[in-house]
């Protein structure tokens, strides 16, 4: 059994009836998977979760996602559930019911549970899932859910900016790499793989911050080992590139982009 299907699996065990589709998203439905990949599911629900089905939720996926998790899987599985009524009709920003992620595995591990919280987030995740067109259960996501308006997923990546500057440190090969694919988005109108995402960009960077997108995009695609070292003052200087790249075309579009700036990194040692 594939580690896609053993998660479905879970899924069914602990939702039952209520599961209306699972559906991939990210990049095995954009440009395909790296060896860095998460194994992305959406899962659409008839009902919201009960306290025990979260529980049980996060305790299967502890153990499944990850080379952390105890079966020794090979992806870190990000999980996400939404109840069926609040992708359909479509409004934004949409709640989320449910997000497993291997960066909250340590607040998992002490106890802490995922809460129903308002997520922009859903708009460009309900907008791969459509393109993609890939249901792992149930029908086709085009019968389930609604497609995503421009303007919300504008909105929807102006407000990650914030959130992605807060973890520049902890998960720099991420942020670098999704900044990058906010830009590419922005300009092109498609949303496309971390790897390619990055590649339109070097094209279009100074020189000087070429090295800090480039190695994000070489450790995504195991090409180098990930090594920050020495390097917080490149990063820091791309980072707030791309960043400024993303609110003047906001601003272009008449969007307004919030006011952020990239943290310092932590204190060595």
């Amino acid at each position: 059994m594939s580690q896609e299907e053993d998660t479905a699996r879970l899924v069914h065990d602990v939702l039952g009836a209520d599961v209306v589709g699972i559906y991939r998203h990210g990049s095995a439905v954009l440009d395909g998977l790296r060896p860095h990949s998460d194994l992305d599911l959406l899962v659409v629900s008839r009902q919201r979760m009960t306290w025990q089905q979260r529980r049980a939720l996060v305790d299967g996926l502890l153990w499944r996602s990850g080379a952390v998790g105890r079966s020794g899987s090979a992806r870190p599985v990000e999980l996400t559930v939404a109840v069926e009524s609040e992708l359909k009709p479509w409004r934004y920003p949409p709640r989320c019911e449910f997000q497993y992620g291997e960066w909250l595995r340590a607040e998992f591990e002490s106890g802490e549970l995922p809460a129903p919280v308002t997520s922009p987030d859903l708009a460009p995740l309900v907008t791969m899932v459509l393109l993609g067109d890939a249901a792992v259960y149930g029908p086709s996501p085009g019968l389930v859910l609604d497609p995503v308006p421009h303007e919300d997923l504008v909105h929807a990546f102006a407000a990650a900016v914030p959130e992605l500057l807060d973890e520049l440190w902890s998960d720099t090969r991420n942020v670098v790499l999704t900044l990058a694919r906010i830009w590419s988005t922005l300009v092109t109108g498609v949303i496309s793989s971390k790897d390619v995402a990055a590649d339109w960009a070097l094209r279009r960077l100074p020189e000087e911050h070429r090295p800090v997108l480039e190695h994000a995009r070489a450790v995504y695609l195991a090409q180098q080992e990930q090594n920050w070292d020495d390097t917080t003052g490149r990063v820091r200087s791309c980072a707030e590139y791309l960043v400024e790249a993303i609110r003047e075309l906001l601003a272009h579009d008449g969007y307004e982009s919030p006011a952020v700036s990239t943290p310092s990194p932590p204190p060595s040692g």
